[in-house]
């Protein structure tokens, strides 16, 4: 803030890096250093191309010139804030060199621009009432200098101006939003996951769902299962309440969920029992993109995909330390803060941490409810060495313990029985993960920028775990396996992406072209015995539990697998008149190979992909904005046929047709989306050889969705959502064609509204509800049984007072009982009522 040294600003945008605290066991895989050489080189080439400090002061006018009004025009919509943020945005929009000190615009805000203009008629707009100007120069660029004073104002105009000014500080603050950074209130109105580009959502051509800061704590929220309980189209915690913190989620119906995870735009990778943790604490906003997402990310799931993007490094972050108590043994300490080291803020940090305790929700007759333990630790550092670079270093530590989840029998005719299959002496869940990496961005001038986002992990899983897997319909006998299980997934992913903001006539381009590699190392060693100690459905569950387990030391499976790819993207943004034209393509290799170490045995896949959006917006001045896509996906799969060809990779085509509705001047956001989208390549019984499978089997999904994100006064914000979803198995060998898939609900709904009193005696008392309603899903693929549609209720009470911020949290408010039923004996247990007391204070 106190620099005085001129810059040329260019509306650089800087995207966070993601880093992770090298806490690690076990040799950083080979490709880290392929990628970061690579890396290295581009940096050193970006810093090369740099202009120095005095190349960057902008040449000084020989004579200032009357600014132009030819050059073309376009539609603007920078909101009030700081007048430094709304000039770089404006320099990167319009494609435009900027040159100033710093000094001039320090604490000066901006009304904003919206609407159609020139760049000569948006500087004036932006600069009104600034006590600033814009000089056009020989060069093409823009320099700011100071107007000469206005003529004194009466003073019948004082009161005037006193009671604009709190509105201009009240709607500064809510529109500081940049694609990583804070949602003010439920409404975002950014985002980078569907484009990888600064986007408007009511530009993005697809269905996309955005939580930030303040409505994740508005809930108390405590895992990444309960954010998305509010979301249309994701059906959160498909298998009930999880100790383990899995994250079943379905996505317009489909449940991969090794495929859906993504942490600051580049994807977590899992296998069998180990998908990455996410800790809510940690994270400045949750981004869901519904549909095919192929173009942008390579392999991913045909439902979409849910990108987590964690707290960076920021000058007015706040600081705050969290306390929270509640039922069930739950507790818990968090802290986080950062800001700058520097006074000139080219250097910053931040660090997120959390320690917790809670008690599992099922209870064991007799025993004590164990507990589920988590630490978190998450180191971030930034250095801006001028307004066009910027690097940014994250870290991250978590380790888990927990009860792996638990499972309800069901009897014979499908009814609980209270029995569960767990063995609470011998279960257990060790979790260990961290990654490290870095966001680096750097403009070259107004029209070429270039990104780069790297990180290597390490995800570490031990499980011991009692399951059943018979049940003899004459004794009630279930029969139960003993399992020890290791798993270990190391990984590297690189993302690089040049940007280029330019015009050809009246066209306004933002074209984006993009590398990105991924390097997977999945390890699995399991133990397994037939023969630990059975259950029976037909005794009292007390007393069947504290049996005595071995621990199996016969090898079930052993593989090692190691999986690149390599994916080259463009993609085109068009901006012409009210229209919005997306169109990119895709090319993508995947290479496996995979050793069964049990047999001696390797296999290979080698697998290529072209993939495709295209969509278009027409933006209404009402704030209308009508859409339609088309987009792909891919997802390689593994496992062969009987003549030993590899499945080829699942396949995902959709058609959305939608509208979404921002009114001008207010913080709303209205989406209907109706979608059509199928999966293809679906593994499926090979009929020539039951034993077996081919991959030809298809599904189909759906529906139509509905969201609002409303601040509709300050202090009440409103979300609220409706999701019909058909999904049905069009080709199956199964004998299944034309059922629905099971735990899939048709319908959908929820609803949360959130009021703060403003002012009285009551300020900052406020008060939330919420309802959520999951209809019934078939339990079996011949679709004869179902679990029960279920409604539940959360509340909530806070008080804000200065630093203090205090609430009180309920979730499933009547305590219902519910649950999902699957196959023909397992019940997965809905988590109970749980109260929460939050005690924050900001500093």
């Amino acid at each position: 803030m106190g620099r005085t040294d001129r810059h040329t600003l260019s509306a650089a945008r800087h995207a966070p890096a993601s880093a992770n605290s090298p806490k690690h066991t076990a040799p950083v895989p080979t490709a880290l250093a392929r990628a970061v050489a690579h890396a290295v080189w581009g940096m050193g080439m970006a810093l090369a191309a740099q202009p120095t400090l005095a190349q960057q002061t902008s040449p000084q006018p020989t004579q200032p010139q009357e600014i132009s009004a030819q050059e073309a025009a376009r539609t603007y919509d920078i909101p009030p804030g700081p007048l430094t943020t709304a000039l770089k945005r404006l320099g990167l929009e319009a494609g435009i060199l900027l040159s100033f000190s710093t000094e001039q615009t320090n604490g000066l805000q901006t009304p904003g621009v919206s609407g159609r203009h020139t760049p000569t008629t948006a500087l004036r707009a932006l600069l009104a009432d600034t006590g600033l100007e814009a000089v056009r120069q020989h060069n093409g660029g823009w320099l700011l200098v100071k107007r000469p004073p206005p003529p004194p104002k009466p003073e019948a105009a004082a009161p005037l101006k006193e009671a604009v000014l709190p509105v201009v500080t009240v709607r500064a603050g809510a529109e500081q939003e940049t694609v990583t950074g804070p949602v003010a209130g439920y409404v975002a109105k950014r985002s980078a996951t569907a484009t990888k580009t600064d986007t408007p959502l009511i530009e993005t051509p697809q269905s996309l769902s955005i939580l930030g800061r303040d409505e994740l704590d508005a809930r108390g929220t405590s895992t990444a299962a309960e954010a998305m309980r509010y979301v249309a189209g994701v059906q959160a915690e498909a298998y009930g309440h999880d100790n383990t913190e899995f994250g079943w989620l379905t996505l317009r119906g489909f449940d991969d969920p090794y495929a859906y995870q993504y942490l600051d735009g580049l994807r977590t990778p899992g296998y069998s029992f180990l998908t990455h943790k996410f800790e809510p604490f940690g994270l400045e906003r949750i981004e869901v993109l519904r549909g095919p997402a192929s173009l942008m990310y390579g392999q991913a799931e045909a439902g979409g995909i849910v990108n987590s993007v964690r707290k960076t490094p920021q000058a007015d972050a706040p600081r705050e330390i969290q306390v929270r108590f509640g039922n069930f043994s739950r507790k818990q300490l968090a802290a986080d803060v950062g800001g700058s080291i520097d006074d000139d803020q080219r250097l910053g940090y931040r660090i997120v941490a959390v320690g917790s305790e809670a008690g599992e929700l099922a209870k064991y007759p007799g025993l004590d409810r164990r507990e589920t333990k988590r630490n978190y630790i998450a180191p971030s550092f930034s250095w801006t060495p001028s307004v066009d670079t910027t690097f940014v270093l994250l870290s991250e530590f978590q380790e888990l313990k927990s009860p792996v989840g638990n499972v309800e029998f069901l009897d014979s005719n499908w009814r609980r029985t209270g029995l569960l299959s767990s063995e609470p002496s011998f279960d257990r869940h060790d979790q260990r993960q961290w990654n490290v990496g870095y966001q680096f961005s750097h403009r070259f001038n107004s029209t070429w920028s270039v990104r780069q986002n790297l990180r290597t992990a390490e995800n570490r899983l031990d499980v011991k775990g009692v399951w059943g897997y018979s049940r003899d319909a004459d004794t009630g006998e279930i029969a139960r396996a003993a399992n020890v299980l290791h798993q270990n997934i190391r990984y590297t992913a690189v993302d690089t992406q040049l940007t280029g903001h330019f015009a050809t006539g009246p066209w306004q381009h933002t074209l984006l072209s993009g590398i990105d590699y991924m390097d997977i190392d999945f390890d699995l060693v399991r133990y397994r015995s037939w023969n630990a100690p059975v259950l029976n459905i037909n005794l009292p569950p007390a007393g069947q539990y504290g049996q005595a387990v071995t621990t199996p030391t016969t090898l079930f499976r052993s593989f090692d697998d190691k999986q690149r790819q390599l994916g080259i993207y463009v993609q085109d943004q068009v901006k012409f008149d009210n229209w919005v034209l997306s169109l990119g393509g895709r090319w993508d290799k995947a290479k496996t190979d995979s050793l069964d170490r049990r047999f001696s045995e390797t296999s290979k896949a080698d697998d290529e992909a072209l993939s495709m959006r295209a969509g278009v917006n027409y933006l209404f001045a009402s704030g209308v904005a009508p859409y339609l896509s088309y987009t792909e996906s891919f997802l390689p799969q593994l496992g062969q046929s009987a003549d030993g060809r590899p499945f080829e990779p699942t396949r995902g085509k959709q058609y959305e047709l939608g509208i979404k509705y921002q009114p001008p001047g207010t913080r709303q956001l209205w989406t209907l989306a109706l979608f059509d989208l199928t999966k293809t390549n679906v593994p499926t019984t090979d009929p020539d050889n039951p034993d077996e499978q081919l991959a030809i089997g298809e599904v189909r999904s759906r529906g139509v969705e509905l969201e609002a994100k409303l601040s509709l006064t300050r202090g009440l914000d409103l979300t609220a959502q409706y999701t019909f979803n058909d999904v049905k198995i069009t080709r199956d060998n199964d004998g299944f064609a034309g059922k629905h898939p099971v735990i899939v609900p048709r319908h959908m709904a929820s609803a949360w509204i959130d009021y703060t009193q403003q002012g009285g005696d009551l300020r900052g008392l406020g008060v939330g509800l919420g309802v959520r309603h999951v209809g019934s899903r078939y339990a079996d693929q011949a679709n004869t049984i179902k679990s029960p549609a279920y409604t539940l209720v959360d509340a909530s009470l806070h008080y804000t007072t200065g630093p203090w911020r205090l609430a009180l949290n309920v979730s499933n408010l009547f305590d219902k009982d519910y649950g999902t039923v699957y196959s023909n004996y397992a019940y997965y247990p809905g988590a109970r009522r749980t109260v929460i007391a939050t005690t924050s204070y900001r500093f």
